[in-house]
C-alpha cells in the first residue's frame, strides 16, 4: 500500500473496497481483533464481529451499500491513512458507528 487513499470508493485498493462494503453491510458493529498488514486490512481469516442495535431506528446496512461509487466521508479516509502509518499490526477493537469507523484500540508493542 503506502500511497494516499483517494476520496472515492472506486479509487481505492480492492482489500480497502472490500472492507468498506463489509462494515457499511453491519452499519453498526465493533469488530474484534482486525489484522493490518502492509497498510491493508485483512478479512481472511474474519475477524469477530460484534452487532450493535440501535433503538430506535434502523441498524440495517448502510443505502451505499447498493452503489458502485460514492465519496468515502472523512472519517473512513482519516482511518485509511491511520492504516498507512501504521503498516502492519492489529487493531484490537474497532467501533462502527453508521458505517464508518469511530473508535478504535490498537495493539502495540512497549517499547523502553
Amino acid at each position: 500500500m503506502g500511497t494516499k487513499p483517494q476520496d472515492s470508493l472506486e479509487n481505492v485498493p480492492p482489500n480497502r473496497r472490500q472492507f468498506v462494503r463489509f462494515i457499511q453491510e453491519r452499519n453498526f458493529c465493533v469488530i474484534l481483533g482486525l489484522v493490518v498488514r502492509h497498510g491493508g486490512p485483512v478479512l481472511d481469516p474474519m475477524p469477530k464481529v460484534i452487532r450493535l442495535v440501535k433503538f430506535p431506528g434502523p441498524s440495517g446496512p448502510r443505502p451505499e451499500v447498493a452503489s458502485e461509487d460514492f465519496a468515502l466521508k472523512k472519517e473512513m479516509l482519516e482511518f485509511f491513512q491511520y492504516l498507512d502509518r501504521l503498516k502492519d499490526g492489529r487493531i484490537a477493537r474497532l467501533e462502527i458507528r453508521d458505517g464508518l469507523p469511530f473508535r478504535m484500540e490498537v495493539e502495540e508493542l512497549a517499547q523502553p
